[in-house]
This record gives structure tokens, C-alpha cells and sequence, in this order.
């Protein structure tokens, strides 16, 4: 209650708009929704990220890849057994965004779980891939790139998940663990770009 009692004093104390301390706002839930998904507490990760969606649906976090609430909605829904829910959610983000790879990802895990298995098992692949593509992309950035999944391990298991993608169980635990470690590398290479910038090393491990 007191951090939302600052937030509030902040953004009145600053003369910023109303819209201003929304976008705050709705940016905190979205990362206490992002922290509880990263600590196994789906549940309440549901309930901060429902929150955000009501107020902002077109809400991105605002990082290098930017990910949409919607698609972190879905992803508590689909870890807390709320396929249905979780479908109408990641449906309407990967309509609101192609390029939604995760979305996509979680979309597919969806369809696997409901016995669409041709569906899911295609979308699945092809978010792994567009993933893949994308570290890959990052990490030739002769600037920062060496910040981006630096040992590789991350690619390596999108390769040998695609590899044994005939194993459906297998498939889907593969892809569950990517869809986490996807989203961890990110708070990853941002805190070792951080340290860079301010000169106290961090040249990425993993």
C-alpha cells in the first residue's frame, strides 16, 4: 500500500498526466505478474496481469523485445489450467501482432493440450524458430549482442527440441522450459548490458 500511496504522490507531485501514471501503473502489475510467473506462482501472476490487460490491453513491457501483456495473460492462464481462457487471450495477441513469438508459442502448447495436435505441434515449431532466429539476430550485434544467451545454451535447446519435435510429450515439457528461459534471458542480458554501461564488467554468463 505505500509504494501504490508514492506511485500516486509521484506522479501528482510531477504534474504528469493521468495517462501517464496509468502506463506506470499498468507496468508495474505486468512486472509483478512477470515475477510471480518467474517464481512458480501462476495463480497470482493471473491476478496482477488480468488487472493489466482491463486497463491497457496494447500494453508492451519496454525492453529490446518488447512483450505484450496479453501474451504473459496467456501464459498464466495456460500454466494454471485455464485453457480456455487462455486460447480467447493469446488468440486476440497474436491478432493484435504476428511477430508475437511467444503468444504463438503459448497458442501452440494450448492447441497440443486440447488435442489439436497438428495446429499445435505446427505453431510451436514455428515460434521455436522464429525464437531461434531472433537470439541468433541478437547475438551478432557487434554491440551488445555478446549480452544475448552468450554461451548458446538457450539456441542449443530450441535445436534439440525441434530435433525430437516427433516426441510430443517431449515437445511440449521442451517448449514449457523455453518459454521461461526465454523470458529470463531477457531480464538477463538487460541487467549484464546495465553493468557494462556503468563499468563493473558482466560480459554475460549464462
Amino acid at each position: 500500500m505505500k509504494a501504490k500511496g508514492f506511485l500516486l504522490a509521484t506522479c501528482l507531485g510531477v504534474g504528469a498526466s493521468a495517462l501517464g501514471c496509468a502506463g506506470v501503473q499498468v507496468g508495474g502489475q505486468v512486472q509483478a505478474g512477470r515475477n510471480a510467473l518467474q517464481t512458480n506462482r501462476p495463480n497470482d501472476a493471473a491476478v496482477y496481469l488480468i488487472e493489466a490487460a482491463d486497463s491497457d490491453p496494447d500494453y508492451k513491457t519496454p525492453f529490446r523485445l518488447p512483450q505484450s501483456v496479453l501474451s504473459y495473460l496467456g501464459r498464466a492462464y495456460y500454466e494454471t489450467g485455464r485453457d480456455a481462457e487462455a486460447k480467447k487471450v493469446l488468440e486476440m495477441a497474436v491478432s493484435k501482432n504476428r511477430e508475437d513469438y511467444r503468444a504463438h508459442l503459448y497458442l501452440g502448447l494450448v492447441r497440443l493440450r486440447n488435442g489439436d495436435q497438428a495446429r499445435g505441434k505446427l505453431e510451436v515449431e514455428t515460434s521455436l524458430k522464429d525464437i531461434h532466429e531472433t537470439l541468433e539476430y541478437l547475438a551478432a550485434d557487434n554491440a551488445n549482442g555478446i549480452f544475448w544467451d552468450p554461451a548458446g545454451r538457450l539456441r542449443a535447446n530450441i535445436e534439440q527440441a525441434l530435433m525430437t519435435s516427433g516426441n510430443l510429450p517431449l515437445l511440449i515439457a521442451s517448449a514449457e522450459q523455453i518459454g521461461r528461459d526465454f523470458d529470463e534471458e531477457m531480464d538477463t542480458a538487460r541487467r549484464d548490458e546495465g553493468r557494462h554501461r556503468n563499468g563493473r564488467g558482466g560480459g554475460g554468463g549464462d
